[in-house]
């Protein structure tokens, strides 16, 4: 065999072997640009997850101040026996306004007269001995206690028979 025709053969087997090396070259560097698409993604999506938590906590606050005031305008209008029809109607009004807007963001007050005391739902601040009502029973609402969706904005402040 002559040198002309083993050097086909050789170039073959150099050109597979150069083909061979540049194929895992380039599913070395596909697996990375896909593993650097994945690592964005997550990335995006820890943000995004980060971004509504802390909108979310930050709108807490604000409704937790609201929730204030709507105790207030309740305090108000437990007393207002004195005040003027036109004025009380408008304090209703408002009142009504600010619990519509609330509900409209999911805040909604829950009933704990005559349930069973729960730490989860309730802060004890009076525990008073009755032969009215069973032990551990609410027996009334201080301040009244808020859910936002499943969570317990604000627990209400109660009294429970003893």
């Amino acid at each position: 065999m002559t040198q002309a025709e083993q050097r086909p053969d050789e170039n073959s087997s150099a050109e597979q072997t150069e083909i061979e090396r540049l194929t895992q070259e380039l599913s070395r560097s596909r697996d990375l640009h896909l593993r650097a698409l994945a690592d964005f993604d997550n990335y995006r999506k820890r943000m995004q997850r980060e971004w509504d938590s802390a909108a979310q906590a930050g709108k807490r606050q604000l409704v937790l101040a609201l929730l204030d005031v709507m105790d207030d305008f309740e305090r108000a209008l437990a007393y207002a026996n004195t005040a003027p029809e036109s004025t009380l109607t408008g304090a209703r009004v408002l009142h009504q306004r600010l619990a519509d807007l609330l509900q409209a963001q999911g805040v909604v007050p829950y009933a704990s007269t005559g349930q069973p005391f729960d730490p989860t739902l309730h802060e004890a601040v009076d525990a008073v001995k009755t032969d009215q009502a069973t032990p551990g029973v609410v027996l009334d609402d201080l301040r009244h206690g808020y859910r936002w969706g499943d969570e317990v904005l604000r627990p209400a402040r109660v009294r429970v028979a003893q």
